[in-house]
């Protein structure tokens, strides 16, 4: 059941993260400096490759958070809420910052992908530990 959970948790914050980026795309596409083609899409569209590794390593992410869950005695939607957006919010955020602010990266892109981390890591608790 635990395999089924960090699948469910992953195609949850995989879809999450299609609406926040789809609600955002023009903010972050001109943050991240990626030109657009005329139909305002990224200029030589989008490599499928890039889809399959991001859910590939959300995979990565939602399988340590339920084994750090585990460990940690995790085990109620109220406390998988609190543990994904520490997560995203504490760990993960903050990551994304430095290493943005090291490539002199707009920090409306951190922002932007911060807080979809945040999100998807708080979605990912949830989904965890409702079964």
């Amino acid at each position: 059941m635990d395999i089924l959970n960090v699948i469910l948790a992953t195609v949850v914050a995989f879809g999450a993260g299609a609406v926040w980026y789809m609600k955002l795309a023009e903010p972050w596409m001109a943050a991240a400096g990626i030109p657009e083609d005329a139909e305002g899409r990224p200029q030589g569209g989008m490599d499928p490759k890039v889809m399959a590794l991001t859910f590939v390593m959300q995979l990565v992410v939602a399988g340590m958070m339920r084994h750090v869950f585990a460990l940690g005695g995790i085990d109620t939607v109220a406390k998988g809420l609190v543990a994904g957006l520490g997560i995203g919010l504490f760990l993960i955020a903050p990551w994304i910052a430095l290493n943005y602010a090291n490539a002199m990266r707009p920090f409306r892109l951190t922002l932007i992908d911060a807080g979809y981390a945040t999100l998807a890591c708080t979605l990912m608790g949830i989904v965890l530990t409702l079964f």
